[in-house]
């Protein structure tokens, strides 16, 4: 800017064009301990220049295995995998939302009024929503098995929590107006629900359902690493015998997969909005 215009501006506002010295100061010692807890990280850690280049030589040779993808033979076999992880996916989904949508009406103001009531019951919900369903499988396959229930399961269980938050808050966010006129016809609170709330929320609480039917099924494929069942059982068990190539095939399918789901449930939520 010009010279009469900075000096102006510097004469009504000083602080914010020129900073006092004690706030560069400030800055440059949170600068210096940030890069300091930054490098103590790094070595705590060991990240370590070679380590890492020996790490992408090895995953080169990796990749150089995967070319080109096979199915070695298998290809029914992974299918069916594919196929019970999205049914992982899909009855876990389920599952959470039925046992959520009670709970999500019990957590919302509208319908809960009581202050204590309603922080109680947030912060139960906050204290589940904490743990992620990786977790869950460890704990369930440790109970009930290798296998997918304990995947179902632990899907259900992650997803409980966070579909009752956005449950309740749909619900407080409704307009009250169709709610009232469907009241001051002398409707029974059911009839209320029915026809005042329910063509409000059910549109925003499928959305929200099928959103989380898509993280369930790209979870899914994680939670059978650690023996809940589905392709990533398939996946582990390939990457513990070296056979890349048959890894390469599984990815890429079920990157298909997620992929096509995604769009159906995109354009399902978009007809919804």
């Amino acid at each position: 800017m010009p010279r009469q215009a900075y000096d102006q501006a510097l004469a009504i506002a000083p602080d914010a064009l020129r900073a006092p010295w004690t706030r560069r100061a400030r800055d440059a010692v949170l600068l210096i301990l940030a890069l300091a807890a930054l490098v103590g990280m790094a070595i705590d850690l060991e990240l370590a220049p070679g380590a890492l280049m020996t790490g992408f030589g090895k995953l080169g040779r990796f990749l150089g295995e995967m070319v080109p993808p096979s199915s070695g033979g298998q290809s029914v076999r992974i299918l069916k995998a594919l196929a019970e992880t999205f049914a992982m996916a899909f009855a876990g989904t389920v599952i959470a939302a039925v046992v959520a949508l009670p709970l999500g009406v019990i957590g919302a103001k509208t319908v809960v009024a009581n202050p204590a009531l309603h922080f109680a019951f947030r912060r139960f919900l906050d204290i589940f929503r904490g743990v992620p369903a990786l977790v869950w499988a460890l704990i369930l396959v440790s109970a009930f098995g290798l296998g997918p229930f304990a995947g179902v399961v632990a899907l259900a269980l992650a997803d409980i929590p966070n579909l009752a938050k956005l449950f309740s808050e749909a619900l407080e966010n409704s307009d009250p107006k169709p709610i009232e006129g469907v009241r001051s016809a002398g409707a029974s609170p059911l009839a209320v629900m029915r026809f005042g709330l329910a063509p409000q929320f059910a549109p925003v609480a499928t959305s929200q359902t099928l959103f989380f039917l898509e993280g369930n099924f790209r979870n899914a494929g994680v939670l059978g690493i650690v023996g809940a069942g589905g392709i990533g059982f398939e996946l582990d068990e390939r990457i513990r015998i070296f056979a890349f190539d048959e890894v390469a095939f599984i990815i890429l399918l079920y990157m298909v997969a997620v992929a096509c789901l995604d769009t159906l449930s995109r354009a399902l939520r978009n007809r919804l909005a």
